[in-house]
């Protein structure tokens, strides 16, 4: 007999201050083609509406469930993910409690808008590879009237539009507290023979780049310092900070190798984890180097197949 395979899913969403954002969410989870089994909402003490919106939405739907926080003074980093954990680790539990089945857990952040068949679109392509331990949509955000795709490599899934493989989830030791879970995540599953890759096709749209959300300055600051704490290598930071040089508005790839060097100089604390620096110090390099050395060749190949023609 066929075993049918299942479909269900989790979702957490960590959220501060987050009225604007988080009704557009909800109504893209309530148009899913195939639901979630359940929906963890972390309120990370706000302040403004959004404890009211979570309040009402529960209310609505048994398969929504949230918890709130204290709520101190937001900073990036380590916080962010800390809060992400916190909400894995009750979303696991509750299953555990209420004999709840899952095969899938996904981090949505809360500024996020999902097609109406992003899961069921997601979960087609885990059924076609079982090797295939996470993944997410393409990165969309709003230019004016337009719809624009953010261009990033396919093999590193998206953090704030992610679904995790359960065994993926489970052999990775769960969400690692990190100044960058998802790149965090996404090795430790390349380590363990995982493959990740972002779906261009699938498409979420960020309603604001996370890098503004307290300004493009702090913002790249901010990822050139978890470059740092990550073991970035210096000659790899360098070059990021080079390429950010050319993406307007154009001061964002000063502003990350002022985080990334800052860092350096005062010898900020990094990752306890030996793997994820080996990883990033060594390896991660080599893996960019081939990349763009496959695009150079697939360029250099059209450029003589148009010549012959």
């Amino acid at each position: 007999m066929l075993k049918v395979k299942s479909r269900n899913y989790i979702i957490i969403t960590a959220c501060k201050n987050e009225a604007d954002n988080l009704p557009k969410l909800i109504e893209s989870i309530e148009k899913q083609t195939v639901k979630p089994v359940l929906w963890v909402i972390v309120d990370d003490g706000s302040t403004d509406r959004t404890p009211e919106i979570i309040k009402q939405i529960k209310e609505k739907y048994d398969w929504i469930q949230s918890i709130r926080l204290d709520g101190k003074k937001r900073k990036r980093g380590l916080h962010v993910s800390q809060v992400k954990k916190k909400g894995f680790d009750f979303a696991v539990e509750y299953c555990m409690k209420n004999e709840i089945s899952y095969e899938y857990l996904c981090n949505i952040d809360a500024d996020i808008i999902l097609e109406s068949t992003f899961f069921e679109n997601l979960i087609t392509e885990f059924e076609k590879d079982s090797r295939l331990g996470v993944a997410s949509g393409g990165i969309y955000h709003f230019k004016g009237d337009r719809i624009v795709h953010t261009h990033v490599r396919e093999s590193e899934p998206a953090g704030g539009n992610m679904v995790i493989r359960r065994k993926c989830f489970e052999e990775c030791g769960g969400i690692t507290p990190s100044y960058a879970y998802d790149s965090t995540f996404n090795t430790k599953a390349k380590l363990r023979k995982w493959k990740t890759k972002l779906f261009v096709d699938v498409i979420a749209i960020e309603v604001r780049d996370t890098s503004s959300t307290e300004g493009y300055w702090k913002g790249y600051t901010y990822k050139g310092e978890a470059a740092y704490y990550l073991n970035f290598n210096p000659f790899y930071a360098i070059i990021k900070g080079i390429r950010y040089l050319f993406i307007k508005p154009y001061y964002i790839g000063i502003a990350y190798l002022y985080g990334y060097f800052n860092s350096l100089i005062k010898r900020t604390e990094q990752i306890n984890d030996k793997e994820i620096k080996h990883y990033f110090r060594y390896v991660r390099p080599r893996e960019v180097k081939q990349y763009y050395i496959e695009i150079l060749k697939t360029k250099l190949k059209f450029k003589i197949n148009r010549k012959k023609i």
